[in-house]
């Protein structure tokens, strides 16, 4: 786990609107999260009419506005009623971090006490408006435990709630109104923008296993009414969880990413436990599903996403056999450098393997990208988020113990 260090405290500016960030009875529904179906559903229950949940997402996800005092399109009466009933109400940041690169980290305390990271990347051209991709985390830590992901050796916790997995997108976009009021402690809402142009559901644990409010908040960053992303600026990455592929299909359209890392079942169950359940044939027969579902949304291709690890599955061999597994599946393929985390039993593939590697692929009409590393020196890049967990796994006890047989190995070896 990584050393959180003590964050520099930012004292911001007083404003003459601020924003509630704190549900101080515990005991409100918190409104943040739900769709505007959900939403429209909680106004009829209060004696409302529906229409009010198009008003209220819109103060915010657009205004950013949690005071139900300041939604000023609302009666008073409604006003009062949800001032004593309900909240909007954001995980609590403890811990915020700045890479030398612009990239961002921000620890959150969920329900429970357990920790959880969110990763904020702008575009290398740094410009205000360019390009800002958010990397949210939708569970307490992650089941899977692939072998080369921090965030798998510290076990699983629980799934996030709605609120929980939108709130860091919220958070995300309010902490770019201005440094001072980074801390978030008072914001002016006057001055909200939506910063954050693109979301990938990669940060810790698997999205399909938390189906209902990943796919709900997703809803709600496609909305017009609430963020109006575009569908390909939202992407979700799986490990393969194949049923729910083709649920998510149905469900809605976004962009879909899948964690290859090995072109064979028999390297894939080493690196990727749940091939063991999800075998290759199934999981490419799922991703050509997405793509090629009769749906007329006309998804265009999936990513593959796939770690480059020393001597494990960065040969020519291994690249020849990765053209033979997505032949008829449009995709896009994303190289990753593998981001070291302490004890980890992989070494990055050398720059000149990485790039004989993607010849390969280019050479067989793929589109093939590097990802270059960002936010490393704040343990942000990919694979290194970790949180903390209480671990109902037992995972994050038999990665130590592994450890430490490892270490006595090797001063007997000595």
């Amino acid at each position: 786990m990584s050393t959180i260090q003590t964050p520099i405290q930012h004292v911001p500016a007083k404003t003459a609107k601020s924003i509630k960030l704190v549900d101080e009875t515990q005991a409100k529904t918190n409104l943040l999260g739900m769709t505007q179906a959900q939403l429209a559903e909680y106004f009829k229950s209060i004696g409302e009419k529906p229409f009010r949940a198009t008003q209220v997402i819109k103060w915010i996800y657009q205004h950013g506005v949690t005071d139900f005092e300041q939604m000023t399109n609302l009666s008073k009466s409604l006003r009062d009623k949800l001032s004593s009933n309900a909240c909007v109400t954001p995980p609590k940041v403890i811990h915020r971090q700045y890479s030398d690169d612009g990239t961002r980290k921000w620890v959150f305390e969920v329900t429970g006490g357990s920790l959880v990271e969110t990763v904020l990347i702008p575009a290398d051209d740094s410009k205000a408006d360019g390009r800002k991709t958010l990397c949210i985390s939708s569970q307490v830590g992650c089941a899977l435990d692939c072998s080369f992901c921090s965030t798998g050796k510290q076990g699983f916790e629980r799934d996030l709630s709605a609120a929980e997995i939108i709130g860091q997108l919220w958070v995300a976009n309010a902490s770019y109104m201005s440094d001072d009021n980074d801390n978030l402690e008072s914001v002016d809402h006057s001055l909200w923008e939506n910063k954050v142009t693109n979301v990938v559901m990669m940060g810790m644990g698997e999205p399909l296993l938390n189906y209902k409010p990943v796919v709900g908040s997703m809803e709600l960053m496609l909305s017009d009414h609430a963020y109006g992303l575009s569908k390909r600026r939202v992407t979700l990455s799986t490990s393969g969880v194949v049923p729910k592929m083709y649920q998510l299909a149905q469900d809605i359209d976004v962009a879909l990413a899948i964690s290859l890392h090995a072109p064979n079942d028999e390297l894939r169950d080493e690196l990727v436990p749940i091939n063991k359940k999800y075998p290759l044939d199934e999981l490419i027969a799922a991703a050509k599903n997405y793509v090629y579902d009769v749906n007329p949304r006309h998804k265009k291709h999936v990513t593959i996403e796939y770690v480059m690890l020393d001597g494990v599955n960065d040969s020519d061999e291994h690249a020849k056999q990765m053209v033979a597994l997505l032949d008829g599946l449009p995709s896009k393929i994303n190289l990753i450098p593998f981001n070291p985390f302490p004890h980890a039993p992989y070494d990055k593939s050398s720059n000149n393997r990485i790039h004989a590697f993607s010849n390969i692929l280019s050479e067989a009409g793929f589109v093939c990208t590097i990802r270059q590393t960002r936010g490393d020196d704040i343990d942000a890049a990919c694979g290194q988020l970790v949180g903390q967990v209480a671990d109902r796994t037992r995972r994050s006890a038999a990665w130590q113990q592994s450890i430490k047989d490892r270490n006595m190995n090797s001063d007997v070896e000595v």
